[in-house]
């Protein structure tokens, strides 16, 4: 039997990981689980004013990533962490104890593909427990709106 207690949501704010969401956010409510939404900040800048700037806008994304609605009845927990993010989500994972990983895919040229490989691809090759990723929402099993 499968029972899943701790649910990991990598986003990257983007209309693909905002669909993936909600799959993570129907297992969450069918499985009891715990739901953890990460993102990672991964920048380069030379100036603490950016610096503190971009935390602050990405703690506020994700503060909006989940309505009211969809937290309400749920064990959720935001975090935001600094470093590459294939490498944050796999220690995450690894550190939680994470039993299922959903997480959108983005659809990358050929070359672009072939030269840097992408973070969901590494996580799946390299997960301590099961991935889902989901890719564009033409096969839902999950009504709209949850």
């Amino acid at each position: 039997m499968v029972n899943l207690k701790v649910i990991l949501h990598p986003t990257d704010f983007s209309p693909l990981s905002g669909n993936a969401l909600r799959y993570g956010v129907e297992f969450a409510r069918r499985f009891g689980a715990r739901l953890i939404v990460l993102h990672v900040l991964e920048y380069a800048y030379s100036a603490i004013s950016l610096a503190e700037e971009a935390v602050t806008d990405a703690e506020k994304a994700l503060q909006r990533v989940l309505s009211p609605s969809q937290k309400e009845g749920l064990d959720v927990e935001m975090l935001l962490v600094r470093g590459k993010p294939c490498e944050e989500i796999l220690r995450l994972a690894r550190e939680r104890e994470v039993d299922l990983i959903v997480m959108g895919t983005h659809n990358r040229g050929t070359l672009e593909h072939a030269l840097l490989g992408s973070t969901t691809e590494k996580v799946i090759r390299k997960a301590p427990c099961p991935v889902l990723t989901i890719r564009h929402p033409e096969h839902e099993f999950i009504e709209q709106g949850t």
